[in-house]
C-alpha cells in the first residue's frame, strides 16, 4: 500500500499549522476587540455615560476599538512576534492598473449582492441581519457616522486581519487559492456572532463569496490597499443605502 513521503507530510503539517496559527490570530484579535469595548464601556459609566443606550457613541467606539486598535494593533503586533515587517503585508500606493481593480472589486461585489438578493428572493430564503444595522435603525444618523469609518477603519482594519494576515499566513504553507478560500471562510465564520434573525448561514455564505473576491484581488494586484479601499466602498454604499431606507429617501 502507497504511504505519503516525508515531504507531502510535512507540507501537510506545515498547512495545517499555518492554519491553527491564522484562526487563533483571528480569534484572539476578535477577544481583544470585545474586551476594550466592555473595560470602554465601564469607564464611560462611571461617569454617566450608558453605551447601550447611545447607539451612535456605541457604533463609534466598537468601531475604533474592533477593527482599528484591536484588529490592526494584534496584527502589527504578531507580525512583529514573529520579525516579519509591514513588508509582509504588500501594500502601497495604487496604480492605475490597481485603480482599475477597485473599481472591478466593487462592481463584482455589488453584483454578486445583486444576485445573492434575487436568488433568495425566488427560492424564499431569509437572510440575518448584521446587529448594527438593528443598532441604527432607531438613529440613521449612525449610519452616515458609518461611512467615513467604513474608508477609514473598517475596510483597512479588516483586511489588514484577514487578507494581510490571515490569508498572507496560510499563504505561506498552501497553494494562493487555497489560503484565499480559507481566510474567506474565517472570515465569514468570525461574523456569526454580530448575525441577528434567523438565515445566518445564508448571511455568511454571501459574506464568504464577497471575502473571495477580496482575497483574489489581494492575490492578483499583491496591494493590500486595493481589498481595503473596495471593502471600505462596499460598505459605504451599504450604510448609505440603510440611511436612506430608515429616513424615507428609497
Amino acid at each position: 500500500m502507497a504511504t505519503d513521503s516525508p515531504a507531502a507530510d510535512r507540507r501537510t503539517r506545515s498547512g495545517v499549522r499555518a492554519v491553527l496559527l491564522a484562526i487563533g490570530v483571528a480569534v484572539l484579535a476578535f477577544v481583544v476587540g470585545n474586551l476594550l469595548v466592555v473595560l470602554t464601556a465601564l469607564v464611560l459609566a462611571l461617569f454617566g455615560i450608558a453605551l447601550l443606550s447611545a447607539p451612535a457613541l456605541q457604533v463609534l467606539v466598537s468601531t475604533v476599538l474592533l477593527q482599528g486598535v484591536a484588529f490592526g494593533g494584534t496584527a502589527l503586533l504578531y507580525l512583529r512576534y514573529r520579525g516579519n515587517g509591514l513588508a509582509f503585508l504588500r501594500a502601497r500606493v495604487p496604480t492605475l492598473r490597481d485603480v482599475g481593480w477597485i473599481i472591478g472589486g466593487f462592481a463584482a461585489l455589488l453584483g454578486l449582492l445583486a444576485l445573492t438578493q434575487v436568488v433568495f428572493t425566488a427560492l424564499g430564503i431569509q437572510s440575518a441581519q448584521n446587529q448594527i444595522v438593528e443598532l441604527a435603525s432607531g438613529n440613521p444618523i449612525v449610519f452616515l457616522l458609518l461611512v467615513p469609518l467604513s474608508f477609514l477603519l473598517v475596510g483597512p482594519g479588516e483586511e489588514l486581519l484577514f487578507r494581510g494576515l490571515v490569508q498572507g499566513t496560510i499563504a505561506e504553507a498552501l497553494h494562493p487559492t487555497r489560503a484565499i478560500v480559507l481566510a474567506s471562510a474565517i472570515f465569514a465564520l468570525v461574523h456569526y456572532g454580530s448575525l441577528a434573525g434567523s438565515g445566518k448561514f445564508a448571511y455568511l455564505g454571501v459574506v464568504f463569496a464577497l471575502a473571495l473576491v477580496l482575497g483574489a484581488t489581494y492575490e492578483l494586484t499583491d496591494n493590500l490597499v486595493v481589498p481595503a479601499l473596495i471593502h471600505g466602498a462596499y460598505n459605504a454604499v451599504q450604510f448609505g443605502i440603510q440611511y436612506l431606507a430608515a429616513t424615507g429617501g428609497l
